[in-house]
């Protein structure tokens, strides 16, 4: 990578994807530059699958994908403790939710394997949330797998799972197997793994666009669902810890003054919650995204503004 004489953080051009329940929010909140009159419901923001790829916004990497990165100068940008997967093994986003979304499920990866499928667990940080906005994880107490598939031939599947009420700066993780879904009035941070296996399990008994409901997928919710998940809670971490899994770290650092970002040979990816962060050059404001190079040199974070805080992920290494 020393052709390149790579300076400064790595930043990355989003993909912006119009659902039916999305909004206009990441403009509101963020100053994103969206499609006109789209409803936007994701933006992806670092990403590597066949589908989608992120590309190097500046520098002089820009234009490069993340596959290329990831396969032609892994040990540059990534360090060398990493998983040897064939891609990233991380898939960030920003989503907008205008209307709920439907209550679906992730397959663990035993049943990912069988139903020819993809694993995902993921974490969800609430950037911003409206006065009633509420998520939805796990199930009450007292349901029964007997009672939920009762409920769903019913109609009344949402009397089964619990809701939490969420405001900005809520976080939670959702690993794979949990029931849940995303509620009205909520813009999120979503840290996962590379996997877009969704399925969706009960759609509120609305109907699509096109007037007829929206493809359920309830044979392959109910082997994913794990059935003694129940009420779960938020985050309370006590330290600045908040997800020390298998798949990913993440932490929430407030930034009162300079800090190392990560320890040369290494890289991480930072989300600017709140506040702005200058590093190496780059100026990451308020719902950016950043990626420090494993053989960056000034690897040194300063706050431009007292209420700085970002969110920071690494690959939990082999």
């Amino acid at each position: 990578m020393t052709q390149y004489n790579l300076t400064s953080p790595l930043t990355f051009e989003p993909l912006f994807m119009e659902r039916v329940w999305g909004g206009r929010r990441l403009k509101t909140q963020f100053g994103r530059r969206l499609p006109p009159a789209a409803r936007i419901g994701e933006s992806w923001e670092i990403v590597d699958r066949p589908e989608a790829q992120s590309v190097v916004h500046l520098g002089p990497l820009r234009g490069c994908t993340l596959h290329d990165l990831w396969t032609k100068h892994r040990r540059d940008i990534f360090g060398e403790n990493i998983p040897d997967s064939e891609r990233f093994p991380l898939l960030l986003k920003l989503i907008d939710a205008d209307a709920k979304l439907s209550l679906q499920v992730h397959p663990p990866a035993s049943v990912a394997t069988a139903l020819g499928s993809e694993a995902k667990s993921e974490f969800w940080l609430i950037a911003a949330a409206a006065p009633d906005a509420e998520i939805y994880a796990g199930l009450r107490v007292g349901v029964s797998r007997k009672q939920f598939e009762d409920a769903l031939a019913s109609g009344a599947a949402a009397d089964c799972v619990h809701r939490l009420r969420v405001k900005a700066g809520d976080a939670i993780f959702m690993p794979s197997g949990r029931l849940h879904a995303i509620g009205a009035g909520n813009v999120i941070v979503e840290i996962q793994q590379n996997s877009d296996t969704t399925y969706r399990v009960f759609d509120w008994n609305r109907t699509g666009l096109d007037g007829k409901p929206r493809k359920l997928h309830i044979d392959e919710s109910l082997q994913s669902i794990d059935f003694e998940d129940v009420e779960p809670a938020l985050l309370h971490p006590e330290e600045e810890s908040l997800v020390d899994d298998s798949l990913f770290r993440i932490e929430r650092w407030q930034l009162d003054s300079e800090r190392d970002a990560v320890p040369p040979g290494e890289f991480a990816i930072f989300f600017c919650v709140s506040g702005e962060v200058e590093c190496s050059g780059l100026r990451a404001k308020i719902g950016e995204f950043f990626l420090i190079p494993a053989s960056l040199t000034d690897r040194n974070l300063k706050p431009l503004t007292r209420s700085t805080v970002l969110l920071r992920t690494t690959v939990t290494p082999l």
